[in-house]
């Protein structure tokens, strides 16, 4: 997993309320569990004008001129302005794979459904809570500035803006060390891989007729 300690970089917009998961990554690409190439089907049927299939070539796809993502000033951009209770609805991981395979480190908004926040720490995504009022300042700066770059300090907890000015957040420690580390749930237990071999080595020793039983 990605290691998150600060990030400068374009913002983007998705200026509404309640985006769920199946706005995200809709509910035909959850065939593949690979975690990766999810990139292009974003927020598939806001970015398109077409239903998407997976392993489509969407490079060839209408796409929806209207959208803010597909605007060349947004082009790249890796870090994501939201409205309140982003991610809700089901609880697939799909989604923040696939918002870290377009390239975002990390998304802004007032608030997030639990299940999705919580997937986002074990991907390397950053979510960042802030106040409506702080979102609306950072939309209106953005919209007034075309190439509107924030850096998220995860060190300091702070979003810095291009004024110097910064807007601090919180975050449980727990989750601010693993991804300072890049350490997922499978990183962190592979730090205790000799305590675990010492573990079976012993138990082993004691009960060989288990370990006899697993082979």
């Amino acid at each position: 997993m990605k290691a998150f300690t600060q990030h400068k970089g374009l913002v983007g917009p998705m200026d509404r309320a309640n985006v769920d998961t199946d706005m995200i990554i809709p509910k035909q690409f959850l065939k593949s569990i690979k975690r990766s190439g999810f990139g292009p089907n974003l927020f598939d049927e806001l970015r398109y004008m077409d239903e998407g299939q997976p392993g489509q070539d969407c490079s060839q796809r209408p796409v929806n001129p209207e959208f803010p993502l597909n605007l060349p000033r947004y082009r790249n951009a890796s870090i994501l302005l939201a409205r309140k209770n982003f991610g809700c609805g089901s609880s697939r991981e799909h989604a923040p794979w696939a918002m870290e395979d377009y390239g975002f480190r990390a998304v802004i908004a007032p608030s997030f459904a639990d299940i999705f926040y919580n997937n986002c720490f074990k991907n390397g995504l950053l979510p960042v809570v802030l106040t409506e009022q702080q979102l609306d300042v950072l939309f209106t700066e953005m919209y007034a500035d075309e190439g509107y770059q924030l850096t998220i300090d995860l060190v300091q907890q702070k979003v810095v803006r291009p004024n110097g000015e910064s807007f601090g957040f919180e975050i449980d420690q727990f989750r601010k060390d693993c991804l300072i580390k890049g350490l997922d749930e499978i990183g962190l237990t592979l730090q205790s891989t000799q305590a675990i071999k010492d573990y079976e080595k012993t138990r082993a020793e004691q009960q060989p007729w288990v370990f006899g039983a697993i082979k």
